[in-house]
């Protein structure tokens, strides 16, 4: 049972007790969003919305974090302010106009997210492997991930957003047999082509969303987040999904960028996150239930350029219990 504070519930229940920034808990609560998002969905100014923002901030309820040029907000993650933020959203019916329309308004900006990113990879989609060579050495970095995946073999590995298949290939001769997921189609057949060109056997790639895979608790030794995160909405409860699907003793490896502030990412490449800290990822593979992270840093030799980060977070061998994690 989490507790509070007779003081932080009194500013908890002035920080809440007002319409705009209930609607505000109730949209972070299904995902993390920048500034301009919140004041499309809710039609007000951005200095509007900031103010109740910084009010929801000072109380704890929820959790600003600067990235690049944007500010995304999330739901706070201390336990006791979680669970304050949903007992208040739980006491809301269903059928409350007002929030169905925030809810429909939500879609809509990730529809807007989906289309733009799913035409990015289908024009992008022949020339993958190129576009992510142009900020780090990729055989530098491949052979980091062979080294952090461990020698194997491994009974089963899955690569969430799977795109050109490289991690397949690179990594699907130490696995029996491996499963690629991917929303794009296109991507998927690039995938096949790359699979087949390594001569890989037993490899299964499905159109499937990284946020809820439909695959077991806890059926891979290996499960793989390659340069996915950053152009992801919640990137933490990809993280969770992942993790979900990590045996006993198996390992989450998961390769991404350290912050940086290279803006034009955003637009010419659909990046939505400009990196991330070691903090934040020990934080999602901690509430998943793994291991702190081991971490391998890759910097570009380029002051300008990007640094590649490898985390890989071990599921302990002795966690037999059922994942809560649905």
């Amino acid at each position: 049972m989490v507790a509070m504070t007779s003081e932080e519930v009194i500013e908890a229940l002035r920080a809440a007790g007002e319409p705009t920034r209930l609607r505000i808990l109730a949209l972070l609560a299904n995902e993390e969003l920048a500034v301009m998002e919140l004041s499309q969905i809710l039609d007000q100014s951005q200095p509007r919305v900031s103010r109740h923002l910084k009010l929801l901030s000072d109380a704890g309820l929820i959790e600003r974090f600067p990235d690049g040029a944007w500010v995304f907000y999330r739901v706070a993650a201390d336990p006791a302010m979680r669970h304050f933020v949903d007992q208040v959203l739980d006491m809301i019916v269903s059928s409350d106009l007002g929030m169905q329309r925030d809810a429909e308004r939500l879609d809509a900006v990730r529809g807007e997210r989906s289309s733009d990113a799913q035409s990015y990879f289908e024009r992008n989609a022949a020339r993958w492997d190129e576009i992510r060579s142009l900020y780090v050495s990729e055989a530098n970095v491949e052979a980091a991930i062979l080294s952090a995946a461990g020698a194997g073999p491994f009974e089963r590995m899955i690569d969430l957003g799977t795109g050109a298949g490289r991690m397949l290939a690179l990594l699907g001769p130490k696995a029996k047999d491996a499963i690629g997921l991917d929303l794009s189609q296109q991507m998927l057949n690039v995938a096949r082509l790359h699979v087949t060109e390594a001569g890989l056997q037993g490899v299964e790639l499905r159109h499937g969303d990284i946020f809820a895979t439909r695959l077991p608790d806890r059926s891979a030794d290996l499960v793989v987040v390659h340069q996915v995160l950053h152009y992801l909405s919640d990137p933490a409860s990809a993280v969770i999904e992942a993790a979900r699907l990590v045996s006993p003793g198996g390992r989450l490896l998961i390769v991404d960028f350290a912050p940086h502030a290279l803006e034009f990412l955003r637009e010419a490449h659909q990046h939505r996150r400009l990196g991330f800290s070691d903090d934040e990822m020990g934080r999602w593979t901690a509430e998943a239930g793994l291991l702190a992270p081991d971490l391998t840093t890759l910097p570009s030799a380029s002051s300008e350029g990007l640094t590649v980060k490898i985390w890989v977070a071990k599921r302990s061998p002795t966690d037999s219990k059922s994942s809560k994690v649905s």
